[in-house]
């Protein structure tokens, strides 16, 4: 009897929870994800421009280096355009697009979408003047991080720094090869001039850094304090294979993925993240891919050991495999306390996308625990995703714009200052820091459709500016999140990942 007691309060404070109800608008969420990429855009704003607050910015960028490196992302909060991550996040969102393209284009965003790769691949292209010459960074975090200003009256220093034979970077050059390799796919039939541009930078990316090896941070030294390359390179260079291999059915991708497995990594590292700086799951994912296509040939038993380590990650996220990852109490996976959302979108969508794999293959995930059906994985992925949309213990939607109860207070240099076409008066440097940085009030300008930090490993949030470790939203955050709501979205899968 008196467990009995004891549960009822229990099960009633269970159903009282505002996390117990779970309805998202997936088709809603993914537009205003796509919108928050124009947010982030640097250069001449285009006719069709949607974020209005947002005006031209870093217009003379590259200008001192004699180069045109007018363009690009604005990485997160902050006015420095840094390669590695920008890179990644082309890569995500055009993989969003090869996948679940259909679904987007069936809710109307398919060319949103696809202008917000263009909008990175065209800076991209810019920045690979030379086949061993690559831009890997515009301003420096640490002259940035000293101003709080809106991205069209920035005064810091905007020195470009690039990487070259005698300055290699292989994860940089690795991760842009992959950008150009994957967007090459996006554009194949409604561009095909432009597909095939991106195409050969992706072979000359590929061809520099492989032949020049070298961490980039060794390179471009101020980025260490940022996005410091901690995996190393060799994880850019399968993951580059992979792309190129897809990309263009070359066989000479596909046998440096089967002789060089074992040795860089692809086949020995047992992963539970995947993000901009390690990129083995998403490697072991599309190898695995290959192997259940049958294109792995005399390479299958390479290959089905990358497959095993791609299974091991997608156990550890639903919790049957040996080493699983860490969740908070209310059921977010937790990696981080700093930008911690970054690794729940980016594991999402390989296990949203490796579900429909199996599922394509009519296979079951092979765990410690026992064979788990692929829905698992994407029930995975849903429960994620409508964390993020607010089905959490605090009841908060850690996209801002989504739902009611978002963050207000995000750590974004052009959303917290008053935009300059309401008051063009100039602001500078310090200024923004006194008067905008440390206000209390609302973000004058909604940054639609970012996804922030998020929460700590006990579910804990706090809005505030200056809590960047939660509050800053990043675009990385965002490129996996696409994929993943345009397939919720759509409510079923209906169509085999597997045919080409």
């Amino acid at each position: 009897m008196e467990k009995s007691m004891s549960m009822a309060p229990l099960l009633l404070m269970v159903l009282c929870l505002p996390f117990a109800l779970g309805w998202h608008d997936y088709n809603q969420a993914l537009s205003k994800s796509i919108l928050f990429f124009e947010a982030q855009r640097s250069g001449y704003l285009p006719h069709n421009q949607r974020v209005t607050w947002r005006a031209n910015s870093g217009l003379n960028d590259g200008k001192a280096s004699g180069v045109d490196l007018v363009g690009g992302y604005y990485d997160a909060g902050d006015n420095v355009k840094f390669g590695l991550p920008m890179a990644f996040t082309i890569t995500m969102m055009s993989w969003s697009i090869i996948e679940y393209g259909k679904p987007m284009a069936a809710n109307g965003e398919l060319g949103h979408a696809m202008e917000a790769v263009k909008w990175g691949t065209d800076y991209l292209i810019k920045a690979h003047p030379e086949p061993y010459v690559l831009y890997g960074e515009v301003g420096d975090g640490n002259t940035d991080h000293y101003c709080w200003q809106r991205p069209e009256d920035m005064t810091t220093d905007r020195h470009a720094y690039k990487i070259d034979p005698s300055n290699p970077g292989s994860d940089l050059a690795g991760e842009t090869a992959a950008a150009m390799a994957a967007a090459s796919i996006v554009f194949r039939r409604s561009n095909p001039a432009y597909s095939s541009e991106l195409l050969h930078h992706a072979y000359q990316l590929f061809d520099f850094a492989d032949k020049y090896r070298g961490k980039y941070d060794s390179s471009i030294t101020v980025a260490q304090k940022y996005y410091r390359s901690v995996s190393g390179y060799n994880d850019e260079l399968l993951w580059a294979a992979a792309w190129l291999y897809q990309a263009s059915n070359n066989q000479y991708y596909l046998n440096y993925l089967g002789k060089n497995g074992d040795s860089m990594g692809g086949t020995g590292w047992a992963m539970t993240e995947f993000g901009w700086d390690v990129k083995y799951a998403g490697v072991q994912t599309l190898v695995a891919k290959f192997l259940m296509q049958g294109k792995a040939g005399m390479h299958a038993p390479v290959f089905e050991r990358y497959h095993q380590k791609a299974e091991h990650f997608m156990c550890s996220l639903i919790g049957k495999g040996t080493r699983n990852v860490q969740k908070t109490p209310g059921g977010l996976m937790f990696r981080q306390r700093w930008n911690n959302m970054q690794f729940v979108t980016s594991a999402s969508f390989l296990a949203t996308v490796y579900s429909d794999y199996l599922a394509s293959s009519r296979g079951a995930l092979r765990c410690a625990a026992g064979n788990v059906a692929p829905t698992q994985l994407l029930s995975f992925a849903k429960s994620q995703v409508d964390y993020l949309l607010g089905d959490n213990p605090r009841g908060t939607s850690y996209m801002v714009g989504y739902g009611n109860n978002f963050p207000r207070q995000v750590h974004h240099r052009g959303s917290s200052i008053v935009s300059i076409k309401v008051n063009s008066k100039f602001i500078a440097c310090r200024q923004g820091y006194a008067a905008w940085y440390t206000r209390k009030a609302s973000d004058p300008n909604v940054l639609t459709g970012a996804v922030v930090g998020g929460p700590d490993a006990y579910d804990n949030f706090a809005d505030e500016r200056d809590n960047y470790e939660q509050t800053e939203p990043a675009t990385y955050n965002n490129a996996p999140l696409l994929g993943i709501l345009a397939r919720l979205g759509s409510g079923h899968s209906g169509y085999n990942q597997l045919l080409p």
